[in-house]
């Protein structure tokens, strides 16, 4: 557990969401204040006037939004965005924010945002937090935005300095993290490294067939091209079988 205390800004430009969600931070010791701003405009000068160590961003505001705030500004604090709109495809994997919370914001959803925070699971020593099969990415995928689950990610192949995620909704493109990234965030108990450059997702295996030199070949289902399992990683691939 990591003692911190957070001087805290709500980035919203309706005033009863900014109201109750500063009514429930009151309630956590950890929170030393909160402060709070109706723009990007207004927070740029309350970012610069309190220097906060943990900001709840709203997405849609009129003017810029919530990710123009944070190209605008340096900051190494946390984030925890707060949105009505789940559609969006928060940038939240690059820009590392430490949860994603869907308004209208809950007692139990905030607790344990907040349990996560003081966890100190994300960025403390450089350590990410663990994903679970049931959470949910916000990221790029080619030229859209989208909103995804890891239980639908089928398989995820290794591009140079990118990775790309192939899902079961049909989305599929390229974001900046590397396959050992992957490997040591997503639950281990689904997801398996097949090659150096490819982890598939266990629940969308259809068959795997003999191919040659003790490697095989791995049908997914909703994929078209089979993939090859290399002799190094086959035998870990059957004790996730066992």
């Amino acid at each position: 557990m990591v003692n911190n205390s957070y001087k805290v800004l709500v980035v919203d430009d309706e005033r009863l969401a900014r109201k109750d969600l500063i009514s429930m931070l009151s309630e956590y010791e950890c929170i030393e204040s909160i402060h709070e701003a109706e723009d990007v405009s207004s927070a740029i000068k309350m970012i610069e006037k309190i220097n906060p160590n943990l900001i709840f961003l709203d997405i849609q505001m009129p003017g810029d939004s919530g990710f123009d705030l944070l190209d605008k500004i340096d900051y190494n604090g946390k984030v925890i965005f707060a949105t009505a709109f789940d559609e969006y495809a928060l940038r939240a994997f690059e820009v590392n924010a430490l949860d994603y919370l869907l308004k209208p914001i809950t007692h139990e959803r905030l607790k344990k945002a907040i349990e996560r925070l003081e966890s100190g699971s994300v960025e403390e020593s450089n350590l990410e937090y663990k994903l679970k099969y049931d959470d949910r990415l916000f990221m790029t995928l080619g030229t859209k935005l989208v909103f995804i689950k890891v239980s639908s990610i089928i398989a995820i192949e290794s591009e140079g300095d990118y990775s790309r995620i192939n899902t079961n909704e049909g989305n599929s493109g390229l974001v900046s993290k590397s396959m050992k990234e992957w490997e040591s965030r997503l639950p281990q108990n689904y997801f398996c490294r097949i090659h150096r450059s490819t982890i598939i997702n266990l629940e969308y295996v259809e068959k795997i067939d003999n191919w040659f030199n003790y490697s095989y070949k791995l049908t997914l289902r909703n994929i078209k091209e089979p993939y090859i399992i290399s002799r190094r990683y086959a035998k870990s691939l059957k004790e996730k079988f066992r």
